[in-house]
């Protein structure tokens, strides 16, 4: 059996995991309510075993792809990545939202804007309607944190297609997959300009199934945020610093980490600028197109700068991420003094930020060294680990540059492995989870490993068996 055939074999199991994802949902995804559907007690429980099944045969197809994969002709192996990316994502279109309810608080805001409400003041509470009850509790009086760029795609998309829920969640899948695509191009770039093969960084940062479950089975506006950062990225690797610019600022408008990288923009025109004072011009000159860009976007899309003070939305009680741990539990000592309480938990926000600006500090000092856009991972990755808020799509953030250029497969693996791991830690349905759940979920990655190792029964003693290790950088052959 040839080495195609493994490789055929690699495919079918990731488009058979994909689709136990999508039909598992039907019965424990982020399902609508007031919606007849597949939906609770038993199909509830049949589907988390379907989906965690799919899980298991995604991560371990996933992992296979990589090693048949490892050394193939770069351009080429981009191309089939990208078919079989096609072919991975394809069964989660039309699912139910998976992992999350966040896509119908952007359509609720989208159809608050097409009604002239202030999404910045208010939350979807105001709509009413069933679009609103969709909303979990702790946002139904939120105003939203996204920036314009975002609200005029969810604007858009609600204005097209009114209350139809169904359809309106498909569209923002829709949305999230061109951010998917614009990834798909620009990370075998950024990937060239360092010396990493572009189909190991394509099968890291794209074909990842972090990146398919959460940002195309969540259609989670991350997907358009990362699209538009590493296209500008990439723009700014082929020596168009201006259009990075204003690309990274439609990024930014989507979610502001992604402003971080107007940093790397400027540091990368700076090195190609002679004469004196390079960095303050190159500086000067991506501030000055930034705003410009920044004004013009929020004018055109008529929704003011209250995103400006709403940046601090994802804080609540329920976030879990290192400083909100530590701050809970300080609190939890303090709990007789509402005032130590707060003190406790601002104090511990602060010393996340202030851990941030030491990362990024650290980075600046190494930038010959580290180079922009491995810097700009390194520092969004500092910005979610000691942020308020962390969810596993969060990650993803800074692994994209990370994984289009880092040239040690030490990190790669290291990337790899965590990312396995945060596919698992979220159920279907976004809520917490229960004993009952967590063994249900057992169950289910436990049959889809015993589904793989049978595939690879089947098929391994024809095929080659390469070394375990992370695609990474080229190496001589």
């Amino acid at each position: 059996m040839s080495k195609d055939h493994g490789l055929s074999s690699s495919r079918a199991v990731g488009f058979a995991g994909s689709s136990l994802v999508a039909v598992g949902g039907l019965g424990a995804g982020a399902l609508p309510v007031g919606i007849p559907y597949l939906a609770g007690g038993h199909h509830a429980r049949l589907g988390l075993v379907c989906v965690y099944t799919g899980l298991a045969l995604l991560l371990l197809a996933w992992w296979w792809y990589g090693r048949i994969t490892r050394g193939d002709n770069a351009d080429e192996s981009c191309r089939t990545a990208w078919r079989t990316l096609a072919l991975w994502v394809a069964p989660m279109v039309l699912a139910p939202p998976l992992f999350s309810r966040d896509v119908y608080s952007y359509l609720a805001q989208g159809l608050m804007i097409d009604s002239g409400m202030d999404v910045y003041r208010h939350g979807p509470s105001v709509l009413g309607g069933m679009a609103a009850a969709q909303v979990p509790a702790i946002w139904q009086h939120t105003p939203s944190p996204y920036g314009p760029v975002f609200l005029i795609v969810a604007e858009v998309v609600a204005g097209l297609l009114s209350s139809h829920l169904l359809l309106g969640v498909i569209a923002m899948r829709l949305v999230a997959i061109s951010g998917l695509a614009l990834l798909a191009g620009s990370v075998p770039i950024l990937a060239r300009s360092t010396g990493v093969r572009p189909s190991s960084a394509t099968w890291l940062a794209v074909l990842n199934p972090l990146v398919l479950i959460h940002l195309v089975g969540g259609a989670h506006n991350d997907a358009l945020m990362v699209g538009l950062l590493a296209a500008g990225l990439a723009a700014a690797v082929k020596h168009r610093p201006i259009v990075a610019t204003l690309l990274i600022v439609a990024a930014a408008l989507v979610k502001w980490p992604a402003a971080l990288g107007l940093f790397a923009v400027a540091a990368m025109w700076t090195g190609r600028l002679e004469g004196r004072w390079p960095w303050p011009r190159a500086a000067g000159a991506v501030i000055a197109t930034a705003g410009a860009a920044t004004v013009l976007i929020t004018t055109v899309a008529g929704t003011g700068y209250g995103w400006v003070s709403a940046l601090d939305t994802p804080i609540s009680a329920q976030n879990w991420s290192l400083t909100s741990t530590l701050g809970r539990w300080t609190a939890h000592l303090l709990a007789h003094d509402a005032v130590g309480v707060a003190v406790a938990e601002g104090l511990w926000r602060w010393a996340g930020v202030l851990a941030t600006l030491v990362v990024a500090g650290i980075v600046w000092t190494c930038r010959a060294h580290l180079g922009p856009v491995y810097g700009l991972g390194i520092v969004l990755v500092a910005v979610v680990a000691f942020g308020p808020a962390i969810r596993p799509w969060y990650v993803l953030w800074g692994l994209v540059p990370l994984a289009a250029v880092a040239e040690h497969r030490r990190v790669r693996g290291l990337l790899a492995v965590l990312c396995a791991g945060l596919v698992l830690v979220v159920l279907p349905d976004g809520f917490a989870a229960d004993a009952e759940r967590v063994l249900l979920a057992v169950l289910g990655a436990l049959i889809g490993i015993a589904a793989f190792l049978l595939v690879r029964l089947l098929v391994a003693p024809a095929t080659p068996r390469p070394v375990w290790t992370v695609p990474g950088r080229r190496t001589s052959r």
